[in-house]
């Protein structure tokens, strides 16, 4: 028995009409390996004449999987922007600082709709015809591979040792027996096989081509869940204070993006309050301040009148609701301030929340006392104090407001003082965290300089002029949530698996055929001729057929070699 892994070619004094169906009969056998589109013959008809024919000529190069790939990367390379130009959907103050710092550039980032690349005409014009061009390669070839299963292996070629992996022997076995033998043997290893006259057809690794239609399939998915996790989508973040709630309507947002076909009324109803909110750190060594949990505890109501319950919400392990997700993003601490006008009077007293500015948790803010302060002559104004927050000061002398550490050890609060007009009537946003000085005078100290003074919990500091008193009354808690939601997400996954799943289908399966002929030799002897052919070369194949022969010639070894018979009169 031997084996080969080469092609023999015939030369053209050996062309006749027998060989001519000989390479008419290899030619089917190797025919459709694959699900790609056959190309037009050369000899057709003209495409490209009259409308009809531009219009054909259209479809097939957009539907050829060449422009697929173009497509694709195209899509690709226009992500990029939407990636380093800040976008309106996301956040219009970045969008308003860019166009600031980048004037020059505005009106080009413009017209290109640098701003809204995801919803702009160029990028939806790619998305779409990708989805199309995908659409056009699946559909053919999905027809085309139900053919190809329906169908049954074709007949083995005439000369089988032109293959590709080739292997011959003899045997004492029929014809008969040899080839219920090789059925027997390729079902074994999960060919579909075909009985023929004197051969046996066998076909395996369809597979390849499932991977290869599931891949683009989810491609198609992805797209689809893509497209509808940016049309559906929302996103809103609220600041929430220890012992304070948060009910999931838009009008309790402090900020919400959402997609283009967005309802607020599909918002799923649902509401908790922060009971409690831990946060642990590194006490000691190189680490030290590192943090080590954030866990923030939760009393949630499912529905306008569901029943209360007790639930935890830390990072990277949301609340679950409905098809949404809260998420908690970050912490910090709310100072409790009160104010006392002249006569005495609190007129103000809250905890207000201070955001962060490093790891330490140094917080900056403003507290903002905007109606029922009378100065000493009775005139309305309105006071504000810049606000810096150390939850940990290094202590007089040991350097400026910066905190040592993230946690309650030493906590300051240092307040200057202003007074007059906030501008909150005149209509227009403020920051809730920044003062807006334009329309207020400082008060003044002693000296002349602005008034300021260092609180720590429990201290009073008292205005110049009998204008009131501040009192640093304590210190609570505040956790920012984010609520998402991405509808889309669990069919992207489950597009980006199957994508997986058919590209490792369609790079490892290999489509091959075998075929086993036996037959009676000139002598009476069985010949036996095992060979294979696949879609591509590759070592696989004829290590393959060698196992399968092995298996074969177990049940049908190699007849020996006659004896011959010496004459008589030669013998000694």
């Amino acid at each position: 028995m031997s084996t080969t892994d080469k092609a023999t070619t015939e030369t053209p004094d050996e062309a006749s009409p027998a060989s001519a169906a000989a390479d008419s009969a290899d030619a089917a056998a190797g025919a459709q390996l694959s699900t790609a589109p056959l190309e037009d013959s050369p000899t057709g008809p003209a495409v490209g004449i009259g409308v009809i024919g531009w219009a054909r000529w259209f479809w097939r190069q957009l539907t050829s999987m060449r422009v697929a790939l173009i497509l694709l990367f195209l899509l690709s390379l226009g992500a990029i922007p939407g990636s380093l130009v800040p976008q309106n959907n996301v956040d219009a103050l970045k969008v308003v600082d860019w166009k600031r710092e980048h004037s020059s550039w505005v009106g080009v980032a413009e017209k290109l709709q640098l701003f809204d690349v995801y919803s702009s005409v160029w990028f939806s014009a790619i998305y779409l015809l990708l989805f199309i061009s995908l659409i056009g390669c699946i559909v053919p070839r999905s027809w085309q591979f139900v053919g190809q299963l329906r169908g049954r292996p074709p007949a083995a070629p005439r000369r089988l040792d032109r293959l590709p992996a080739h292997t011959t022997w003899r045997t004492g076995k029929t014809p008969d027996e040899v080839l219920a033998h090789a059925r027997t043997v390729l079902r074994g290893s999960r060919f579909r096989t075909e009985a023929g006259e004197d051969h046996v057809a066998a076909e395996k690794g369809y597979l390849r081509e499932a991977g290869n239609l599931i891949f683009h399939v989810a491609l198609i998915v992805m797209l689809v869940a893509f497209a509808w996790g940016q049309y559906f989508k929302s996103e809103g973040g609220k600041l929430v204070l220890r012992g304070t709630g948060f009910s999931n309507t838009l009008t309790q947002y402090d900020d919400f993006k959402s997609g283009t076909l967005f309802d607020p009324d599909d918002l799923p109803p649902f509401s908790f309050t922060l009971d409690r909110f831990d946060a642990t750190y590194e006490m000691t060594g190189p680490q030290r301040g590192t943090p080590r949990d954030f866990k923030a505890y939760v009393t949630f109501s499912d529905g306008a009148h569901g029943t209360p319950q007790k639930r935890e919400i830390q990072v990277n392990k949301p609340l679950e609701v409905d098809g949404s997700k809260v998420y908690l993003l970050g912490h910090g601490y709310a100072p409790i301030v009160s104010v006392t006008d002249p006569t005495g009077k609190v007129i103000f007293k809250d905890a207000v929340p201070v955001l962060p500015q490093d790891a330490n948790l140094t917080s900056t803010g403003a507290v903002k006392v905007t109606d029922g302060y009378k100065d000493k002559d009775g005139k309305k104004e309105q006071l504000g104090f810049n606000a810096v927050f150390v939850p940990s000061f290094a202590g007089e002398g040991m350097g400026t407001m910066f905190s040592q550490f993230p946690a309650l050890l030493n906590p300051q609060l240092m307040l200057n003082a202003w007074h007059g007009s906030l501008g909150v009537d005149s209509g227009l946003p403020q920051n809730v965290y920044r003062l807006t000085t334009t329309k207020m005078e400082p008060f003044k100290d002693e000296s002349g300089q602005q008034f300021k003074q260092k609180l720590a919990p429990g201290d009073t500091m008292t205005l110049p002029n009998g204008a009131g008193t501040v009192k640093f009354e304590g210190i609570e808690r505040w956790a920012t949530f984010s609520v998402t939601h991405q509808p889309g997400s669990g069919l992207a996954l489950a597009g980006a698996i199957a994508a997986i799943a058919g590209l490792a289908g369609s790079l490892f399966i290999q489509r091959r055929r075998i075929w086993v002929r036996a037959v009676t030799g000139k002598d009476g002897v069985t010949v036996v001729e095992m060979a294979g052919l696949g879609r591509s070369e590759s070592t696989k194949l004829p290590q393959e057929l060698a196992e399968l022969a092995a298996q074969l010639h177990q049940q049908a070894p190699t007849a020996s070699d006659p004896v011959e018979e010496t004459p008589e009169g030669e013998r000694g």
